[in-house]
């Protein structure tokens, strides 16, 4: 059955004649009891899953279809290989650039860290471009020991074999299960059907998105156009994480790609930046995968002057879109946590500087006590006054402040009267829609703000994580 919704969207349900949905303009609901904010999936994919709610910050662009492909010069491809342990969702994912398009990557800091992951590290040392990044989903090949990483040096010869491309320009990325290697004969063989399937439209696009996913109960893609010194420049991306979230420098697995045009140094800063501003800044369980890994290309076919500093108007804009691009996938990872019913969103002000703030607030959405309470919905502010206090950055406790929506809860460091039924029926009614709940924090008179996202702990991520692989 297939299903028209707003904002070009057609979700397809295999094999199924009796699956109910109701919708409005902005949710979907499935007779699974999971409500999801549709954006764009399409309906060539077959066992796809619904598309993630994009919750792009305000800003002088604007959301456009396409993801990865919606830059000039782009194109993407997903397709179901083998490589699953269980059902027929697509498995392998391809993103390829026509040109030699700047690279950079930021990736885990476990010490663990999977096969496709050194392989990357040491392809970016060697070259400042690369043509394309391949994708799998099973096996995570993490913990494998030089077999693992022998596999990932055969799929860069076999793909560069194909494309026409020297090995190191084809970067890998692997996700799902740790210690078990990729299951190489099946992608081998299914690369070039993955090559000929490869497309610039939203279908490449959202198809490379659902299958890059594992746990995720949708997908990820989002895509921006804005002028950068008076020429429309793209910028897309696609993402896959639910659980195993607590990044040390991106998420689970991401690609961005852009057709601005910029010098290699200034390009790896701003994602650095850029990471740190969004993917860094989020948190489902407080585990940090063997494998995050997030790899972003520019083509530089956008016809825009070529941005070579960091110290102008220019470089800020096109650094801004860029927050942009990967703060809404973030915040759509933290939103589809295992388990989740509302994402959680910590704003905290008055620090010193950005990164003191940005301490505080992932203190506070890593804190699985706040985390339960918002799943209990219960306003127990005392709960994050304390994992404020404990992020490790010394404050005026007599100037917390510390709001949950509406409700102000404390003032200048005393604890104020408040509705507690209203403030409940806030965390309620984001559960019950699988909305957003704010907590807002001030530490001070300072001018550093920052952000952090993550979801309420529910009993589901216990009864989804106790038996992962059985």
């Amino acid at each position: 059955m297939s299903l028209s919704v707003p904002h070009h969207v057609c979700i397809k349900f295999s094999g199924s004649k009796n699956s109910k949905v109701s919708f409005s303009a902005s949710y979907l609901k499935t007779n699974t009891g999971r409500v999801f904010a549709a954006l764009s999936v399409d309906e060539g994919v077959s066992n796809c899953i619904p598309a993630a709610p994009i919750l792009l910050p305000e800003g002088s662009w604007q959301q456009i279809p396409g993801g990865v492909t919606a830059a000039k010069g782009f194109k993407a491809a997903g397709m179901y290989g083998g490589l699953r342990a269980v059902g027929k969702k697509p498995d392998l994912a391809l993103v390829t650039c026509d040109v030699d398009a700047v690279s950079a990557g930021t990736f885990t800091a476990n010490v663990v860290a999977a096969a496709p992951v050194l392989y990357c590290k040491e392809a970016l040392a060697k070259s400042a471009t690369a043509r394309a990044v391949l994708i799998n989903a099973g096996q995570a090949n993490a913990a494998t020991g030089d077999a693992g990483y022998q596999d990932v040096i055969e799929c860069s010869h076999a793909l560069a074999k194909l494309l026409q491309l020297q090995p190191y320009q084809v970067l890998i990325e692997s996700t799902g299960v740790i210690g078990k290697r990729i299951k190489k004969e099946p992608l081998l063989k299914s690369l070039p059907d993955l090559v000929n399937l490869l497309s610039p439209t939203v279908q490449g696009a959202d198809s490379a998105a659902v299958a890059i996913t594992t746990t995720d109960l949708v997908s990820k893609s989002v895509a921006i156009e804005s002028e950068v010194g008076g020429t429309p420049v793209r910028i897309g991306g696609m993402a896959k994480g639910s659980g195993m979230i607590h990044p040390n420098m991106a998420t689970m697995l991401g690609v961005i790609t852009t057709d601005a045009l910029v010098t290699s140094e200034v390009w790896r800063e701003m994602v650095r930046v850029a990471v740190n501003r969004s993917f860094n800044q989020i948190t489902v369980d407080g585990d940090t995968s063997t494998n995050d890994c997030v790899i972003a290309l520019a083509s530089g076919l956008s016809g825009a002057n070529k941005i070579s500093s960091l110290d102008n108007s220019d470089a800020e804009h096109l650094q801004a879109c860029l927050d942009a691009v990967m703060q809404g996938l973030a915040k759509s990872i933290a939103w589809d946590g295992e388990g989740a019913t509302c994402l959680i969103e910590v704003k905290v002000s008055g620090a010193d500087t950005e990164a003191e703030a940005a301490k505080v607030a992932r203190s506070v959405a890593s804190s699985s006590l706040t985390k339960a309470a918002a799943y209990g919905r219960d306003p127990n502010w005392g709960r994050i006054a304390c994992a404020a206090g404990y992020a490790g950055i010394p404050f005026n406790p007599n100037k917390l402040r510390i709001s949950l929506g509406d409700s102000l809860l404390m003032e200048n460091g005393q604890p104020l009267p408040f509705d507690r039924e209203a403030a409940s029926n806030y965390l309620r009614a984001a559960g019950e829609k699988h909305g957003t709940v704010v907590i807002e924090i001030s530490i001070g008179d300072g001018p550093g703000s920052g952000q952090a996202w993550g979801c309420d702990l529910s009993y589901d991520y216990v009864k989804i994580n106790a038996e992962y692989t059985t």
